[in-house]
């Protein structure tokens, strides 16, 4: 038997039947594979944010989860959203004013940076190129760009999942080359709105983040001095981790938010009136969404059992190990009508796609499950629908509900 992830406060003490937003789950599965994400998470991650960092500015990512049914619940709760393409742009302006639209990502076409010129978001520019062609844009268009400069930093998230600094990469311009890109952005008088710096995600060390916080502080106050302008506001990157796995601990943002407002009082940038947001995607919605999956079969392969379900990685690739993890490892899943109860039995929770990596639970203990029984995959309110190859061998989508 595998060890399976720790599940989520909301729903770590439920027996019985599994409610969601105060909804037993049965009665959200009307129509499975589904998604249900309980706004009211999310709600009580904003709160617990703002407690823990006030006078911090709160962007949500939308990459993490751009349903948009749950931008249209999440956008007044925080102070800025973050696209990474003219697609998600084009979503993020439906629910907000492009003036707190903020838009990353290398390889921007023309006609991205020309949507975000027109609406009048800001353009964080990977490079110098890119940089050229937004100032070449807003000036056939007769519009000024707003411009901050993304910068890859000189310094990794430690122990992050993903790390995006410290080393070459295609993500912003390296630090020893920003304040000239800086100062070529405003004497061609572009309206320059700062930096962004993000040097990693999914980390749950406390004192990584606490370290790297700090290291971004310094490099934008740094950079401010190389150019000899004020950043208007600094993007200090994400990187809040949720626990997925077994032996992993949740993230003390509490620590966290104490390091950072001493950081940022000691900060000379602070009282020149610099001001700093951070960008959150998973931390905000991981734990608000549940993956609901109807066994359609149970069968037994040379002395093993397998619950083959009706949704698979063509929705929650992560959870099948198949999104950026090198050893795979389980997700917390539960059988439906038996949370809290003890396991019966050591099972595999496989998908319908024809493929062995199709497999969302790897020989973990549950109790008995039979054909019709609802499987229970938590942490799917980020990266699952819209990050999994739904397209793959014509299985139909999964309903995705906003509840509560």
């Amino acid at each position: 038997m595998k060890p399976m992830g720790p599940l989520p406060a909301e729903f770590a003490e439920q027996s019985g039947m599994l409610t969601i937003a105060g909804t037993r789950a049965e009665d959200w599965a009307t129509a499975t594979p589904a998604f249900v994400y309980d706004v009211g998470i999310i709600a009580a991650r904003v709160e617990r944010f703002r407690a823990a960092f006030p006078g911090i500015d709160l962007h949500y990512a939308i990459k993490a989860n751009p349903l948009p049914a749950l931008l249209e619940r999440v956008a007044p709760m925080v102070d800025g959203l973050d696209v990474a393409s003219g697609g998600e742009l084009e979503t993020a302006l439906a629910v907000m004013s492009a003036r707190s639209i903020s838009f990353a990502g290398p390889g921007k076409r023309d006609a991205e940076l020309i949507g975000a010129i027109r609406a009048g978001a800001t353009l964080n520019v990977e490079s110098e190129g890119e940089a050229e062609r937004a100032l070449r844009l807003g000036e056939e268009l007769g519009v000024t760009p707003r411009l901050a400069v993304r910068v890859n930093p000189d310094v990794e998230l430690r122990g992050s999942g993903m790390k995006m600094g410290g080393r070459p990469s295609p993500f912003g311009v390296d630090a020893v080359r920003v304040a000239a890109l800086v100062r070529r952005i405003v004497d061609a008088g572009a309206d320059w709105r700062g930096f962004h710096i993000y040097a990693g995600s999914q980390a749950l060390d406390a004192g990584a983040i606490i370290e790297t916080q700090a290291a971004t502080l310094a490099l934008a106050a740094r950079l401010g001095d190389e150019a000899g302008l004020l950043p208007p506001f600094v993007n200090l990157g994400g990187g809040f981790g949720v626990p997925y796995f077994s032996g992993d601990v949740p993230l003390d943002v509490e620590r966290v938010g104490v390091a950072l407002a001493a950081a940022v009082a000691d900060c000379d940038l602070t009282a020149a009136g610099t001001r700093y947001g951070i960008e959150l995607g998973r931390w905000l919605v991981a734990e608000a969404g549940v993956y609901l999956t109807r066994i359609v079969d149970r069968k037994e392969s040379q002395g093993e059992t397998f619950l083959v379900t009706d949704g698979g990685l063509n929705h929650q690739l992560a959870a099948s190990g198949n999104f950026g993890t090198v050893v795979r490892r389980n997700y917390p899943l539960a059988l439906v009508h038996e949370m809290g109860g003890a396991a019966a039995e050591t099972v595999s929770v496989v998908g319908p796609l024809c493929t062995p990596l199709d497999r969302l639970g790897d020989r973990i203990g549950l109790p008995r499950a039979e054909a019709g029984d609802l499987i229970a995959v938590f942490l799917a309110g980020a990266y699952g629908a819209s990050a999994s190859p739904t397209a793959f061998l014509g299985h139909p989508p999964a309903t995705e509900i906003v509840a509560g």
